[in-house]
């Protein structure tokens, strides 16, 4: 089995958690936009929801940014760059709608891992409802990147 076989092979996975993925974002999604983030106090439950918000959107955006991408750029031999570089290539190739709402996003995933502050959360809150779509799009503009190049079944 060649190299660029194993790759594609990896690609048809990688596609499988991206589905999964986009799906249970999805899911939290629908659950968190009614929740009126303005108020003064979230219940306990909506907390549990905007926390499961933030880790899928965090996942996925890992998911997207650190393997799809990087797994493309492999397959196509690529060099490999930037976490920049890679955003605006995918631009290019039309794996994503907008580099700068990528640059956010990414920014967004750094500020979940390390931002506690109640009021940031709040921020942190509203900012992945705003992006969600944005990698619910990609994934599909991924998948279909990667049949129209024969890079999956």
């Amino acid at each position: 089995m060649t190299n660029q076989e194993k790759l594609k092979i990896l690609m048809d996975e990688n596609i499988k958690l991206l589905m999964k993925a986009s799906d249970q974002l999805t899911i939290s999604l629908e659950r968190c936009q009614p929740i009126d983030l303005h108020k003064d106090n979230l219940t306990i439950e909506e907390q549990e929801k905007l926390e499961a918000l933030t880790g899928r959107f965090a996942r996925l955006s890992d998911r997207i940014l650190q393997k799809s991408l990087r797994l493309i750029e492999q397959i196509e031999l690529e060099d490999m760059g930037s976490i920049l570089d890679r955003i605006y290539k995918a631009e290019k190739k039309g794996l994503i709608d907008s580099a700068e709402e990528f640059i956010e996003i990414r920014q967004l995933r750094n500020s979940i891992a390390h931002d506690y502050d109640v009021n940031t959360l709040k921020r942190i809150f509203s900012s992945c409802i705003k992006y969600s779509p944005a990698l619910i799009v990609s994934v599909q503009m991924i998948i279909d990147y990667a049949k129209n190049t024969n890079f999956s079944k």
